[in-house]
């Protein structure tokens, strides 16, 4: 069965997630970076009650994938009285149309998911318009484990796109790189590729901007896997599921009803037929080159099962569900894929394996 938190549990829940972040942190090896990680709490398909009662326990930084939800959500006149010092994350695909809504969200903190050049010019523009005093925190996503429904730049481009930013977008502030990663890494076989391909990305673009390493931040690991990413570097957690219960997306209407739908919030972020809308991803520096940071063919491999069953789970259901709330959950990002498909197909209690 999904599990809730009750009343009172987030708080607990918040400090032990705190706790095991610190032991992470200690225990890692002297040649990573000493830099205390910081915890953002996931709080996407979530009800403001949960969110404020993190607030209340000491929690500042908290991660939305949809533009749409984070807008009801920091706009929400409880949040706005009670969480006066929120930092939202946002961690989701951001499509350009969408920037100038994202960019008006009050307590705007970071956009961890930007993705190219073209979608780094249009937070810059949208930024400057707003005469912020501060520039807009960004991280580049990086597509580490090149599974085709996971967004984010080629490893070879990240240079590209980070000199991009340092150098023609005044209005941002680039801190750092991001990925997801494959989802079914077993630490107890060895270290997660994609957690090293960030890292070694971090270290071509320091070295081509001459930033130090401890600069720049790594944001990788999700509930299942934090305290693995901490110890391989990662300085920025993002954790739902661990602290706020496993997700419902309430998907109650049959295959191909038009009323069926999402939580409220959630619905309707990008509205697409078959995918064809979203970004694709920026083009390599240069297309007659292989990549000079190819991802290794063991993790290629690794991923290959997941990667095509999220996919088969994409095709197979876009023509089938005429709601574009449903659409949206399918195209939006990988870990709602498989738990849409899961929930969809008469399995309410199917493990939210896949959230941060």
């Amino acid at each position: 069965m999904r599990r809730v938190m009750a009343d009172g549990e987030v708080g607990k829940a918040l400090r032990s997630v705190l706790d095991r972040i610190r032991a992470a942190s200690n225990a890692r090896s002297l040649e990573i970076p000493a830099v205390q990680p910081r915890l953002v709490a996931v709080s996407k398909t979530k009800p403001v009650a949960l969110i404020c009662e993190a607030y209340m326990n000491g929690q500042r930084h908290f991660g939305e994938n949809y533009v749409k939800e984070l807008e009801e959500k920091s706009t929400n006149s409880r949040i706005l009285n009670e969480c006066k010092s929120i930092r939202w994350h946002f961690i989701g695909h951001v499509q350009r149309n969408k920037v100038n809504k994202l960019t008006n969200i009050p307590h705007l903190h970071m956009v961890e998911t930007v993705h190219s050049e073209q979608l780094a010019t249009s937070l810059n523009s949208a930024w400057e318009k707003l005469q912020k005093a501060e520039r807009l925190k960004i991280m580049v996503q990086v597509n580490t484990s090149g599974e085709e429904n996971k967004h984010g730049c080629l490893p070879c481009d990240v240079v590209s796109i980070a000199t991009h930013v340092v150098n023609t977008c005044p209005h941002l502030e680039f801190v750092g790189l991001m990925t997801v990663g494959a989802l079914n890494h077993n630490p107890s076989k060895g270290p997660n590729l994609d957690f090293q391909h960030l890292a070694e990305c971090r270290k071509t673009v320091c070295e081509n901007l001459s930033i130090l390493e401890e600069h720049l931040e790594l944001s990788m690991g999700m509930s299942g896997d934090f305290e693995h990413a901490i110890a391989m570097g990662s300085t920025n957690v993002r954790v739902g599921s661990v602290i706020f219960g496993t997700r419902d997306y309430k998907i109650d209407a049959k295959p191909g009803s038009s009323k069926a739908g999402t939580d409220s919030t959630a619905s309707g972020e990008q509205k697409t037929n078959d995918g064809s809308s979203r970004e694709k991803l920026a083009p390599q520096t240069n297309p007659n080159e292989p990549c000079s940071m190819a991802i290794s063919e063991s993790s290629e491999k690794q991923s290959k099962a997941v990667a095509s069953c999220s996919k088969a789970h994409m095709e197979n259901s876009i023509g089938s569900y005429n709601s574009e709330s449903e659409k949206d959950m399918l195209v939006n990002g990988f870990d709602d894929v498989c738990t849409a498909h899961l929930t969809i197909n008469g399995r309410p209690d199917a493990p939210d394996l896949f959230g941060p």
